[in-house]
This record gives structure tokens, sequence and C-alpha cells, in this order.
């Protein structure tokens, strides 16, 4: 479940306008929390870096399932929500 906007980003270079901190949890913010744990700004990064076309996602929620960081470890993530409501602030939320 992607956004539009992300499908046209990954072909080109793209680099964000802009960028605010997380206000409240949603579904946006959750996936951006688990591409920041494993060292990216979002989506668009991680597929730029990893020349991926899909991020692979856990059916039933649509969360990030799998990441695979820049050192080639890979990270795993529950179905469930993991980002707390103390780490939503921490969350960068980019804007193209």
């Amino acid at each position: 479940r992607m956004s539009e906007v992300s499908k046209v980003m990954t072909k080109a270079d793209i680099k964000p306008k802009s960028m605010h901190r997380a206000k409240k949890w949603s579904d946006d913010v959750e996936n951006l929390y688990r591409f920041q744990q494993a060292g990216y700004r979002d989506e668009v990064e991680y597929k730029q870096v990893k020349q991926v076309d899909e991020v692979e996602c856990w059916p039933e929620t649509g969360f990030v399932k799998k990441l695979q960081r820049r050192d080639n470890t890979f990270y795993y993530y529950n179905r469930q929500r993991e980002c707390e409501d103390k780490d939503v602030p921490k969350v960068k939320v980019y804007v193209y």
C-alpha cells in the first residue's frame, strides 16, 4: 500500500524539499519509523539505495516487515505497531 508519489519518486534520485517531525502516530509514521531505524530517510531513499521495487510488508497491516540495512544485515519487524507514542516525535516526515 504505497502512495503514488513514492512510486514516481523511486525512479529518479529525488531529495526532500523539507522535513518536519511527526506529531501523532499513523500507519505512515509507523513505516517511516521502521525505515529510519534501519538507517534510511524513508521508502524513497531505501529503494534508491537498495535498488528494489518493492518493500516487504505485512499483508494484514501494511506495515514494513523486513528491511536490509546499508551493511546488509536485516531488520525484522512485527505486524503490530512498534513505534510507541514517546518515539513519535523522533520520526522525521519528509516532504518532496
